[in-house]
């Protein structure tokens, strides 16, 4: 049934086992102070490099770029010489594994960013967002966003050159590729989406000048690292973190034919995943395949049959399987083989140590 999935597939230069991606999930565990990624974090991604790819957390690429507490980062020699445990251990189990690298612009509290200000595409507060702070406790304190100001054309180049940076440092701490998010309401988001960017300079106002910041911030990462270890994750539909499009349709499809002239080797589509959301429409995935010539990945509500269908269908290439990875670290195997499905504790996703990450056993027929 689930005979597409596991066909391989190339990646630019990589050579991937099957079409399955564990896409980016936070788990907030790097280790305090200072964020850095451990060796629990070694084991959890090892425990699942049966994927053909997978996607590290949210990894952000400074210190205002940070929006909830022990998410780990990448801007420091400590950081590197954290993530280097992580991509040996996944290495030394076949696997492939890119960093996933992040700016949350105004989805953050003051307190996550040494008592700053947040900074976004223009001084628009995110409205009824919350995110986490180390409120000296075990369990993570939600706070409101606080309300950020408009980058100056000053800090649009540092952040670029943050970006470009940080993609030297993945591939320096061992990571395959990387994947920019510029989806779910962050950052390169607060761009792209209309509601979200008010500028009257060259990166606000028409859809063009709207996507200007993620083709300076590609740009500059493949001209460091090489497009082909450049992948770029979107959200044409969410409204998560208060970052809306009004032309969503029009908006993202200029995105992925804007991808495609930069040579990015995939793009990976967040879809919304609540149980009520709307399906991605049919004529989005379509236009898609019309205009990007590289690897689509598609995550969101699908199972083994779903993911199989999409691939057959020829609307994607890969399919990310999230939380279903969060219980199952074998979940390659459990899908090639019809075994069931754990499911995972929603309480133990963000924080705490071992329980809920590295606990959850690979399933043993009998």
């Amino acid at each position: 049934m689930t005979h597409a999935l596991f066909q391989p597939i190339q990646l630019g230069s990589l050579s991937l086992k099957n079409r399955i991606v564990m896409p980016p999930m936070t788990r907030s565990r790097a280790s305090q102070p200072g964020n850095v990624a451990n060796d629990m974090m070694a084991t959890y991604y090892a425990q699942r490099a049966s994927a053909g790819l997978i996607v590290a957390e949210g990894t952000q690429i400074s210190e205002m770029g940070q929006g909830y507490a022990w998410t780990p980062g990448i801007y420091s020699q400590e950081h590197i010489a954290g993530w280097r445990k992580v991509t040996d251990a996944v290495h030394e189990k076949d696997g492939v594994i890119f960093a996933q690298l992040w700016h949350v612009g105004r989805v953050t509290h003051s307190d996550n960013i040494g008592g700053q200000q947040p900074i976004s595409s223009s001084a628009l507060k995110a409205e009824n967002v919350k995110v986490f702070i180390d409120n000296g406790s075990d369990a993570p304190g939600f706070v409101d966003v606080v309300e950020p100001r408009e980058m100056s054309k000053d800090d649009i180049k540092h952040v670029i050159a943050e970006y470009r940076q940080a993609a030297l440092n993945a591939l320096e701490a061992g990571f395959d590729g990387i994947e920019l998010h510029a989806a779910n309401g962050y950052l390169v988001n607060q761009f792209i989406d209309f509601e979200a960017n008010n500028r009257t300079d060259e990166y606000g106002g028409s859809i063009e000048n709207r996507l200007r910041f993620l083709k300076d911030v590609v740009e500059a990462m493949a001209d460091a690292i090489g497009a082909e270890r450049v992948g770029v994750r979107l959200a044409p539909f969410t409204s998560l973190n208060g970052t809306v499009d009004s032309t969503p349709v029009e908006t993202y499809v200029a995105a992925a034919a804007l991808l495609n002239t930069l040579n990015v080797v995939y793009i990976h589509i967040a879809e919304v995943d609540w149980d009520d959301a709307p399906e991605t429409p049919a004529v989005f995935k379509h236009a898609m395949r019309k205009v990007y010539d590289g690897v689509l990945i598609y995550a969101g509500r699908y199972n083994g049959e779903k993911g199989e269908q999409a691939i057959q269908s020829g609307e994607a290439d890969m399919i990310g399987f999230g939380r279903p990875f969060v219980a199952n670290p074998d979940l390659p195997e459990r899908m090639k083989n019809g075994y069931p499905l754990a499911l995972h504790d929603p309480s133990t996703l963000f924080g705490g140590a071992e329980k809920g990450l590295l606990d959850y056993p690979a399933y043993h027929a009998g």
